[in-house]
């Protein structure tokens, strides 16, 4: 049986096609959201525009789009996938709170200018690392499992990818170095640390709620500044994707 696969969660996961030179085939990828985004109502009155908003490329205008206008969960049952890969380095940005729903604070967002509209002006940012955001997490993970559990996408084997954001990248002579001064986006910093031990948390929360998820995780995060997207504490070195390629393969995919 060819496996069809849908990743819920970031470049980190569908970058292992194109960087082991691989082709997909009948893949789904869901980024740019968060689990409480995902189950929120659609943005009423929202507009998107036809063409991705400058500076935006057009997958990111997509991704943007299905987060406001809650497209994924019903792309994602129609896609009928053997195996569903989720990680969640894309769960560093905050919410925004509009009082009649959430969506997802990313860059993309910030940039649109949809903030102006008045389906989302007025809101208000809930704060990733507040406890606030992780418990709406934890409310959204079960319904996730409820979700799962209620259509046929609980006939998928569920992964887990565990990732971290890399403390250190390999310089030109092969040697580590530290990352300082990180940022979500350019001008809004944050801790590396703050957000790997959040990740942590997430991570053994939703294997408490998905019993039977597959657990895939590389030995080493070091970050490459030579990746396609550039340094960032989640881009990492060529052994990283092989690694969790082999582990992915094991796993029927």
């Amino acid at each position: 049986m060819t496996a069809r696969v849908a990743i819920v969660g970031s470049c980190i996961t569908r970058d292992l096609w194109p960087i082991l030179g691989e082709a997909p085939a009948d893949l789904l990828y869901v980024s740019r959201t968060s689990l409480p985004s995902l189950f929120a109502a659609p943005a009423r009155g929202f507009s998107a525009s036809p063409e991705p908003p400058p500076p935006l490329k057009r997958h990111q205008h997509r991704a943007l789009v299905a987060d406001v206008s809650k497209q994924a969960l019903a792309a994602l049952v129609a896609h009928r996938p053997t195996h569903i890969i989720f990680d969640f380095i894309d769960e560093r940005f905050d919410l925004w709170s509009t009082g009649r729903t959430l969506v997802t604070h990313s860059w993309e967002l910030h940039v649109s200018g949809y903030l102006a509209q008045p389906a989302l002006r007025g809101g208000r940012p809930i704060a990733r690392l507040s406890d606030a955001c992780e418990q709406l997490w934890r409310d959204a993970l079960h319904e996730l499992a409820d979700f799962l559990r209620a259509t046929p996408l609980r006939e998928a084997q569920l992964i887990l990818h565990e990732a971290r954001w890399a403390e250190v990248w390999v310089d030109g002579e092969s040697a580590r170095r530290p990352f300082e001064d990180v940022e979500i986006w350019p001008g809004y910093p944050t801790e590396i640390e703050a957000h790997n031990q959040l990740l942590r948390r997430y991570q053994d929360a939703f294997c408490a709620a998905a019993p039977g998820v597959a657990r895939i995780a590389a030995a080493q995060h070091i970050a490459d500044p030579e990746h396609r997207w550039g340094l960032s504490p989640f881009h990492y070195t060529p052994d990283y994707y092989r690694e969790i390629w082999d582990q992915l393969h094991g796993l029927g995919i």
